[in-house]
């Protein structure tokens, strides 16, 4: 199963865009809810270098802190997609 772990804020729908996509491939992941303000956002900074949300972590495939909900998206379906090898 994979092993993912998603930095995200309620409300944010670049975070609704990535968990969306989580759920419709089916994926299991931990999620972890980030502070509002991004001064109180350590933890993601220090998966990611910066303090912007969605993150997402996959140990298995390398991936420690990747931002951008398109680019979080795309990943997703190359990894886990119906098109995956």
């Amino acid at each position: 199963m994979a092993n993912l772990e998603l930095y995200e804020l309620a409300g944010c729908p670049y975070c609704a865009k990535v968990v969306d996509k989580l759920d419709e491939l089916g994926l299991e992941y931990e999620s972890h809810e980030v502070p509002r303000s991004h001064g109180e956002r350590t933890e993601v900074k220090e998966v990611s270098g910066q303090t912007g949300v969605p993150v997402l972590v996959d140990e298995e495939h390398g991936v420690e802190g990747m931002p951008e909900s398109d680019d979080i998206v795309e990943y997703l379906e190359e990894t886990y997609g119906s098109g995956a090898a």
